[in-house]
């Protein structure tokens, strides 16, 4: 079996990710390419994700390629939660998620007094109504309610503000979020600006998807892919089998995983880093990485990381492992990012953590204060 040290872990991964070294912004997208889709319930949060791992680039420039330029979409994707992902991309997760194969959304439709029959007009519906342009969430229940003539249509959409009912329709690749409306999410149909959507077999789709995680999270088992994507572990082991011929079982010092037998020789040669970041919230890296290792986050203070209530807060990565968590708090003039670290610092850490307070307060755009807790 082949051995590989956590230094060779961190390093492939950060590489992997843009953080050592950051992708250029020529091609910014790789940004969410090369992570399998950035996490952006906290809109602000992915745009710091972003901008982390990218050259000179400002949360404006992400503002611009999700409203303007529509190269980029914000929609739900994997384990239900809001990602930022590549539009030309979605075809291949809208392929994957293949929301059709999970009945209890026909069982979620029947809760709210829909018969099949009314499902499909409320699905047909939604990307119909969303050719007008960008609409609210009221705007748009009541233009389905409307077409459909179902006026019960219109309070199953409002019924909850966490979007549930819009989900079949983003899994379909019929519904993305648009830009706000003061405090208001609007709703557009990406289908109309993506251009020619090429259908993708949904099982070829998923073993990309599972490529697309070990590239970015490697080593890893099947239970934390089962995890990142949000499916059973008996799916995601199924679906581990079926690339047998592409993956190899390395050993981390003592901890066993998969890697993709292609990236082997890069994670035996890559180059150590030695870098400090700033990590916003649910970001990525953060998310996407095995839970259960030491080398990564020290399980004494996962809950200074992972709360109970599903929130992952901000981390400083040292070396590509987790060694505190950071808040910033906006002033009308300046910033202030309070740091806590879990255990004693050093001049070359403290450094570091005060290189990235000077990079935030460009991306703020205001002076940046530093504290440390202890």
């Amino acid at each position: 079996m082949t051995v590989l040290k956590w230094q060779q872990v961190h390093s492939w991964r950060l590489a992997q990710h843009g953080l050592a070294p950051r992708f250029s912004s020529q091609d910014f997208a790789q940004a969410v390419t090369r992570t399998a889709g950035i996490q952006a319930q906290v809109l602000s949060a992915a745009e710091l994700a972003l901008c982390t791992r990218v050259e000179e680039l400002s949360p404006h420039d992400v503002q611009s390629a999700l409203w303007r330029d529509h190269t980029l979409v914000r929609t739900w994707a994997m384990r239900a939660t809001l990602h930022v992902l590549s539009a030309k991309e979605l075809p291949l997760y809208v392929a994957a998620r293949n929301w059709q194969n999970n009945a209890s959304w026909s069982n979620y439709f029947a809760e709210f007094g829909l018969s099949p029959v009314q499902q499909n007009a409320y699905l047909a519906a939604v990307p119909h109504v969303l050719e007008q342009g960008p609409l609210t969430r009221q705007q748009l229940a009541e233009a389905v309610a409307q077409h459909t003539g179902l006026a019960h249509v219109r309070d199953f959409i409002l019924s909850t503000s966490w979007g549930s009912p819009l989900k079949p329709s983003a899994y379909r690749g019929e519904l993305c979020f648009g830009p706000g409306q003061g405090q208001n999410a609007t709703f557009m149909n990406p289908r109309t600006w993506i251009g020619e959507w090429q259908p993708i077999e949904p099982e070829l789709a998923l073993q990309e998807i599972a490529r697309r995680y070990l590239q970015a999270y490697g080593p890893a088992t099947t239970d934390d892919f089962a995890f990142w994507w949000g499916c059973t572990k008996t799916s995601a082991k199924k679906l581990f089998k079926s690339l047998t011929e592409e993956l190899v079982e390395v050993e981390v010092e003592g901890w066993r995983a998969f890697v993709l037998r292609a990236t082997l020789p890069l994670m035996q040669s890559v180059e150590p880093a030695e870098r400090i970041h700033l990590l916003p919230l649910f970001d990525a890296y953060t998310i996407g990485v095995p839970h259960g290792c030491e080398a990564l986050l020290a399980q004494a203070y996962k809950r200074q990381v992972f709360n109970l209530q599903g929130w992952t807060f901000a981390v400083v990565l040292v070396n590509g492992s987790i060694q505190g968590v950071w808040n910033a708090k906006m002033r009308r003039s300046h910033a202030i990012v309070k740091v806590n670290l879990f255990s004693s610092s050093t001049a070359a850490i403290r450094a570091g953590i005060a290189a990235e307070a000077e990079r935030l307060s460009h991306l703020f755009e205001k002076e940046v204060l530093l504290e440390y807790e202890r």
